[in-house]
């Protein structure tokens, strides 16, 4: 499988940096090719611009701007993300992503009559998100209703295939976790990833 792995955190020596290079280690041992997208080393730009949101209702949509994204985004048969929860949300980073990428003509189209949107991204077999959170399983869990799930499997799950392989694995508690506990994380990202 052609995954698409995508790193959304500025600092190269961060843990999210160590569980994408454990994704992409393990996976290219079980076969599989990987395209890693570094959003902060590959300069993405998470703004969109004021032509794209004006245009968003244009057939074509116009997303020059973000093409050589979009390429590789529909080269892939999978996609895995590897970030930090800020504030229970993504990193405005991939929520730039999200936003410019995931767009008309590229991961939807709008329905002619109105209403509904047509699903692009059927080529999209496998979503993972590999995520950590300051705060404990408990917070995130019962008090806030687990909204960075609620997101991925509500919106970008949708545009993809039917058959969705979708997984969520989080360390949570970060602020106060130890080498250890990390070090646990790390091996139960490959052992997750091994099933792939």
């Amino acid at each position: 499988m052609h995954i698409l792995l995508v790193l959304a955190h500025p600092l190269a020596e961060s843990f999210a940096a160590a569980v994408a290079r454990t994704a992409r280690e393990t996976l290219e041992e079980r076969g599989h090719t990987v395209d890693l997208l570094d959003l902060y080393q590959e300069g993405s730009d998470p703004r969109l611009a004021a032509s794209e949101r004006a245009g968003y209702f244009d057939v074509p949509y116009d997303t020059s701007g973000v093409a050589n994204l979009v390429a590789r985004l529909k080269a892939a048969e999978g996609l895995i993300l590897v970030f930090p929860q800020w504030w229970f949300n993504f990193p405005a980073i991939l929520k730039g992503f999200f936003d410019r990428v995931l767009a008309p003509g590229a991961a939807f189209s709008h329905d002619p009559s109105g209403g509904r949107l047509l699903l692009r991204l059927s080529n999209i077999r496998l979503l993972w998100a590999l995520t950590t959170t300051g705060s404990p399983w408990w917070i995130v869990q019962l008090y806030m209703g687990n909204p960075v799930r609620r997101l991925l499997r509500g919106t970008v799950a949708k545009l993809c295939t039917k058959r969705l392989n979708f997984r969520l694995l989080s360390l949570h508690d970060m602020d106060r976790t130890t080498d250890a506990a990390r070090r646990r994380h790390l091996e139960r990202v490959r052992k997750a990833l091994r099933t792939i």
